[in-house]
């Protein structure tokens, strides 16, 4: 046996005792009980937890809650331009009738946590409701000359779209549109026709 043989079994020896005499001394040595004061919790994952719990009330909550559904534009999981239904919560109380509250949060367009997750409207935010009446057998909304100004063709039916949508979702009731007070069966430069009361097919001409 060489001189850096015997060295190499001495040194492996040494090492062999001391994870012996470590192993003897967690074995038989007392242990000490793990008080509360001994543990330290990161800030950060009591935050996460709390988060965690204030999801869990507000699905709870979520449960007794009404809703209606207002439509902007966004992009599918393909990357492609769809029609994006959006939650709002709704109280008959405050919000009157489904179909104005639905036409005026429409109007507003996405809030700034939607947009950033990408939802946008077509529709021109001078535009504004003139009235929205309510009928026994329609109901009729009354919006300014800015909905169907500007933007172009395409811009035209895609906000067009998003109302039709929107307002077909919330009442029974047949839904016609108005600008400045008179029946738009005829919209924009273009001269777009409108088939009313409105329906998914009343750009179909």
């Amino acid at each position: 046996m060489t001189k850096n043989q015997k060295i190499l079994l001495i040194i492996i020896g040494f090492c062999m005792v001391v994870i012996v005499g470590l192993v003897a001394f967690n074995v038989f040595m007392p242990k000490h009980d793990v008080k509360p004061d001994d543990v330290q919790v990161l800030e950060r994952s009591v935050q996460e937890e709390l988060a965690e719990d204030a999801k869990q009330e507000e699905t709870e909550e979520n449960k007794e809650k009404e809703f209606i559904n207002i439509y902007f534009i966004g992009k599918n999981e393909h990357n492609e331009e769809v029609y994006k239904a959006v939650k709002r919560v709704y109280k008959a109380d405050v919000d009157g009738s489904k179909i104005r509250y639905a036409v005026n949060c429409l109007m507003r367009g996405p809030k700034p946590e939607e947009q950033q997750k990408g939802v946008y409207t077509e529709i021109p935010a001078s535009a504004q409701i003139i009235n929205i009446t309510e009928m026994s057998d329609k109901v009729v909304v009354n919006l300014t000359s800015a909905f169907v100004t500007g933007g172009g063709t395409e811009s035209l039916y895609k906000r067009l779209y998003q109302l039709i949508k929107t307002a077909k979702l919330n009442t029974n009731l047949p839904v016609y549109l108005f600008i400045d007070g008179q029946r738009a069966d005829v919209v924009g430069g273009e001269g777009i026709m409108l088939s009313q009361p409105l329906s998914n097919s009343s750009l179909d001409n």
